[in-house]
């Protein structure tokens, strides 16, 4: 019989592709993690949850599948976090009525050089700089140039922005710093995995998986990724179904990372997460740049160069995967 995660494979017409039956689909993934929880001699399930979309999902599939007792929850704030996220995640929690945690990890990323580190490698580039600005990573758009290139967008005390373009060594600072944030909230998931005799579960969705867009032994290191075969819109679309507070189903794709508020689209993929999937879902199936550039709304060149991106994406990212089980696109 066809898998209810199967989706069409042509023509391209946006999101109509990524149709499925999610209530038959969210019977499977449960049916998953189910075997895998048994499979790894453990208990329950442990996830970080952020208040966006795909930890909310990956919350919501894990109570359906193992009840309530048997899913734990980690809040991890820190001092760059730009929004209600952590509110959110809250509320998600109690809804939902799994045991949770907070662990405010400000304290260990302070120790351990996180800002300091970060703020040395922007002062280098925005020498004016200081305590109290605030700032986020830009990456130029996958339709203009063959090279990414990074911008740092920093904002003063009275409001105003200015955008440079970084140099790879100041780039590669500031994210080896930042991604101590990923790296400190995956070994937090892991001490409470053992402390529960638990598993832990990873967030990431087809975009992030296949894309790599996970920091090595941070969230990408997990036991189970539940919904890694499931692009960003299908993450959306479940949530709804699985009965997510419309709160986090209309927040956009958020890495959370910086102190200024910034998409997923801005730091990594350089285009909306529609698109993006519709993308992905056309390098998958060999579709070619001619017939999916109507539906990226693009031109044929400018497809072409985000194939590319994805593409070389990809490559790194077969690298970098973490060891976990990872339910496939079909049965």
């Amino acid at each position: 019989m066809t898998s209810a995660a199967m989706i069409q494979k042509t023509p391209i017409t946006g999101s109509d592709i990524f149709a499925m039956d999610y209530e038959v689909e969210a019977a499977r993934i449960g049916d998953f993690l189910v075997k895998s929880v048994r499979g790894l001699n453990r208990r329950g399930l442990v996830l970080g949850v952020s208040g966006g979309i795909d930890s909310a999902a990956c919350a919501a599939l894990a109570v359906k599948a193992l009840g309530p007792k048997r899913v734990f929850g980690l809040l991890m704030p820190e001092r760059d976090m730009v929004d209600d996220a952590h509110d959110r995640a809250e509320r998600l929690c109690q809804q939902l009525g799994i045991s949770y945690a907070v662990e405010d990890i400000g304290p260990s990323l302070e120790a351990v050089g996180c800002y300091k580190r970060r703020d040395e490698a922007i002062a280098r580039v925005v020498p004016n700089y200081a305590p109290g600005w605030r700032h986020k990573i830009v990456i130029s758009p996958a339709t203009e140039s063959m090279i990414a290139h990074f911008n740092i967008v920093v904002e003063n005390p009275g409001g105003e922005q200015s955008s440079t373009r970084m140099p790879v060594e100041a780039y590669l600072q500031v994210v080896a710093a930042t991604n101590f944030k990923q790296r400190l909230r995956k070994n937090l998931e892991y001490y409470h995995a053992d402390r529960l005799n638990y598993a832990v579960l990873g967030t990431p969705n087809k975009l992030e998986y296949d894309l790599g867009f996970f920091v090595r032994g941070g969230d990408g290191l997990a036991d189970v990724k539940p919904i890694a075969h499931l692009y960003k819109t299908q993450v959306y679309a479940m949530s709804r179904h699985l009965g997510v507070a419309e709160e986090i189903c209309r927040q956009l794709p958020s890495t959370n990372t910086y102190s200024l508020p910034q998409t997923q689209e801005e730091f990594y993929y350089a285009l909306p997460y529609e698109k993006a999937d519709i993308a992905l879902h056309a390098i998958v199936n060999g579709i070619p740049a001619s017939e999916a550039a109507a539906a990226l709304q693009l031109s044929t060149a400018q497809t072409e160069q985000v194939f590319r991106d994805f593409n070389g994406k990809r490559r790194a990212a077969e690298r970098g995967l973490a060891d976990a089980l990872v339910l496939s696109e079909t049965a």
